[in-house]
Formats: structure tokens, sequence, C-alpha cells
């Protein structure tokens, strides 16, 4: 199964496994499941990082390379990734959690949250 992680999932897989929860865990760690990583996460987190959010304290490039290392797969944004936007409901206006949500609808892949407000998109969203 192709998985799609959300921005804290990659942190988390990346730097605090101990985070997440044992559905996550199981799935990441399952070699039949494909990982992939978007852009818009790296995106999110080079904006947070230069803005000092402690919670964001990690180069996007070292993080990105490391993804690439370890077999995950990088989703670019593309403009069928941002109209599909248009069609979402306005459950959570975080723009970066909104391509995220397009790209799995797009794409056809499952996207793994950690968000309660993502998870009530309906579509190949699964809370973990």
């Amino acid at each position: 199964m192709k998985l799609l992680l959300d921005t804290h999932l990659l942190l988390w897989a990346a730097g605090a496994p101990e985070r997440l929860s044992p559905a996550a865990r199981a799935l990441i760690e399952d070699p039949e499941n494909e990982l992939i990583f978007s852009a818009a996460s790296l995106w999110e987190i080079a904006i947070k990082h230069s803005l000092g959010r402690a919670d964001f304290h990690v180069d996007s490039r070292v993080l990105r390379r490391g993804l690439q290392d370890h077999g995950y797969g990088e989703l670019p944004i593309t403009s069928a990734h941002a109209v599909a936007i248009d069609s979402l409901p306005l459950i959570h206006k975080d723009p970066f959690d909104r391509i995220l949500i397009a790209q799995a609808i797009v794409e056809g892949i499952t996207l793994l949250t950690t968000d309660s407000l993502v998870a009530r998109y309906s579509g190949p969203v699964r809370p973990v």
C-alpha cells in the first residue's frame, strides 16, 4: 500500500520514533508498504524552522536526504494537486494539510495523519 505521511509523522519517524503510535509504527515498518513524503511537508518544515518554531527544529535538506536514503519516495506538488483543493470542504484551513489531502485524493494513495481535523476528510485519509 502507498502511504503518504503527514508532516508530523515524517518528523517523528525520522527523529522521534518513540512518539509514533503503535498503529503508525506498524504501518511505517511494514516492508509491504511504500512510504512517500510530499514536497509540501518539506516546504512546511523549512518555513516553520526559519521562523524558529521549536517543534520544527530540523534542517529540511538533511531530512530530505535521510528520507530518500531510507527508501521514501518523493511526491512533488503539481497543478492537478493545486486545483483539487477547491473541491475540499473547509474542515481544515491549514494550506499544508489541505495540499496533502488533495495529493492523496489525486494520486489515489492513503494519507496517514495524526491530525484529528485532517482525519475528518472523506477519502484516502487514515488517522494513526
